[in-house]
Parts: structure tokens; sequence; C-alpha cells
């Protein structure tokens, strides 16, 4: 329920705040420990990423699904970081940078709809490709990018994450992988309900976005692609210091 800006906080840097405390003081300061309950840290993710995603498909609150996708792109990271590889590791800190950029774009897209419509129900809605074609489009490209298309920033950390981990809980990973196909299932059910069908009279005069959104989510977009394309910009910053923390728990 928290307005626009304070939801791309949250979701761009608090919901990190567990992830990093990992990083930077249970692994370093208790890898035995670490070690000891990397089990419980991978159920925990494949909970996070089924449950997650499962709850999201149940939304009919736009701003509802994308929080409860977030819960479940979160157990990625759980899962990487419980696996304690190098891979792992790097696809676990890429898919915290991944979140921040792609959720922050669909909590902006939220806010950008509710301010013209006055309603996030996504029931509400229909025909909105042809009123708002840029936003539409804008809308499809941070979708795919969160559900993990190929080419797209989402794909390269779930994939790390996933094969990360798959050496060491291989039957988890294999379960957690159904948390892909649900979370396409319901953001194209998304897209599908709120932007083709039949025009809805009620949304016909809405404007389509204005200069100002775009300057503020395009280089997000970019960001989006880049990432995908050309993972190694991020990779290359992160390595030294997760193969640093590699060394301490092996």
């Amino acid at each position: 329920e928290a307005p626009t800006p304070i939801s791309v906080l949250l979701a761009g840097i608090l919901l990190k705040m567990g992830g990093y405390g990992f990083l930077r003081l249970s692994f370093p300061m208790l890898p035995e420990a670490s070690k000891y309950f990397a089990t419980f840290f991978a159920i925990l993710g494949f909970i996070n990423i089924v449950y997650g995603a499962l709850v999201a498909m149940a939304q009919k609150d736009l701003k509802k699904l994308i929080a409860y996708s977030s819960v479940s792109h979160m157990g990625y990271v759980l899962l990487g970081f419980a696996s304690m590889t190098q891979m792992g590791y790097i696809g676990g800190v890429l898919q915290m940078f991944n979140h921040g950029i792609i959720t922050g774009a669909l909590f902006l897209l939220v806010g950008v709809i509710y301010d013209r419509a006055h309603t996030r129900d996504i029931y509400a809605f229909g025909g909105l490709g042809k009123t708002m074609p840029v936003y539409f489009g804008i809308m499809t490209f941070s979708c795919f990018a969160s559900l993990g298309l190929p080419g797209l920033a989402g794909f390269v950390s779930e994939f790390l994450c996933l094969i990360g981990a798959f050496s060491v809980f291989k039957v988890i990973v294999i379960a957690s992988a159904s948390g892909m196909i649900i979370t396409a299932a319901y953001f194209l059910w998304t897209l599908q309900r709120m932007f083709m069908g039949s025009e809805n009279e009620r949304w016909k005069d809405l404007p389509d976005m204005s200069g100002r959104e775009l300057f503020t989510l395009i280089p997000l977009m970019i960001l989006m692609l880049l990432i995908g394309v050309y993972p190694k910009i991020i990779v290359q910053v992160m390595k030294p210091t997760l193969n640093y923390l590699v060394g301490l728990m092996y």
C-alpha cells in the first residue's frame, strides 16, 4: 500500500538487506554454521520461489502481484547462496541487482496506470494495448525481463543461481524450476487481461506515457537489456570478493 517511490526503494534496497547480511556477516563470520544450515536455506529458497509465485498468481491487484513476485524472485538469491559455490554466489548477487532494476521498473509502471485510472484491479482493464501502446511495450519488456526471458537481465541471474545450486541440491533445484513456469503464467495472464481483447470504453481516453515517465524508465530498460546480453560488466566487479568468500567456505 506504500506510495510508488517508497515501493521502488523497498524493492531496490530494503529487500536486499537479508542477502547483504548473509554475504557481509553470516558467511564470513560463521562459515561452518552456514555450511551446516545450507540445506535448510535451500529449502527456504524453494518455498520462497514456488509459494511466492503461486500467491502472485492468485492476485487481482497489480501492485500486490508484483510484490509477491518479489518474494518469489528473492528465493533464487537464497538458493544460490545456499549452494556456496562461485556460480551460486555470482547468481545471487546479480539477482539482487537485477531484481532492484526490474521490480523497481514494474512498480513505477503500476504508478503510471494508477495515476490515470485510480485503480490497480487487473480485471478492470482490457484493450489498453490500443489506448496506451508505449505503456504496453514497456510493461511487456519489463514483465519479460522479470519472468526470465533469455537475452534480458532476469534470465542470467536466475540461470546462474539454479546452475550453481544444481551440483549440490539437484532435487530442490528441479522442483524450484517450476517457479519459472508459474511466473511466466501469471505475467502472461496479466498482460493478456490488461492489454489484449476488446477495448474498455471506460479507459479509451487515457493518455499514454509522458516524457518525464519515459525519462525515468528508459535507463532501467537499457540496463535490463545490457546485463542480459553482457552480464560480465557486473560480474567482473563482484568476482574477486565472491572468490574470497568461496575460499573461506572450503
